[in-house]
């Protein structure tokens, strides 16, 4: 079975209605622990270990790659081993994707994924890129 193939107008409309969708301030929260099945399912017996906050748009798209926005430091309120994130609109309950975190080759890389009650946890910046050309 071949992947599919999308146009960078695919890919740029596809990353224009995520920024839409996440709108302003966005909260991405890491967490302890397995990932659910899917956004759709909720967050059950899962750590939350910090929770960082966009300062504003979700990102912009340049073909395909959407790069996030300013994201602000958000202070740790548990220890443990980061395994995934969700990102929430501003409202903090509307779910809008998740993804995996590791030190490299994860959705989203962190110089460390042992966090710390109390630390500062601070996200410099992130991609998304639709492979699919």
């Amino acid at each position: 079975m071949s992947a599919l193939k999308y146009t960078n107008a695919l890919r740029h409309a596809q990353n224009e209605a995520l920024i839409t969708y996440a709108g302003s301030g966005a909260k991405i929260s890491i967490y302890q622990g397995t990932a659910p099945a899917n956004a759709n399912t909720a967050i059950s017996g899962q750590t939350l270990l910090v929770t960082c906050e966009l300062a504003g748009i979700f990102g912009t798209d340049t073909n395909g790659t959407l790069t996030l926005g300013t994201v602000n430091d958000g202070v740790a309120v548990a220890t443990g081993t980061a395994q995934f994130f969700r990102i929430f609109k501003s409202d903090g309950t509307t779910v809008v994707m998740d993804g995996s975190v590791g030190a490299s080759g994860a959705d989203l890389n962190l110089n460390t994924t042992a966090i710390n009650i109390t630390q500062t946890v601070n996200i410099s910046g992130g991609t998304i890129i639709r492979n699919n050309q």
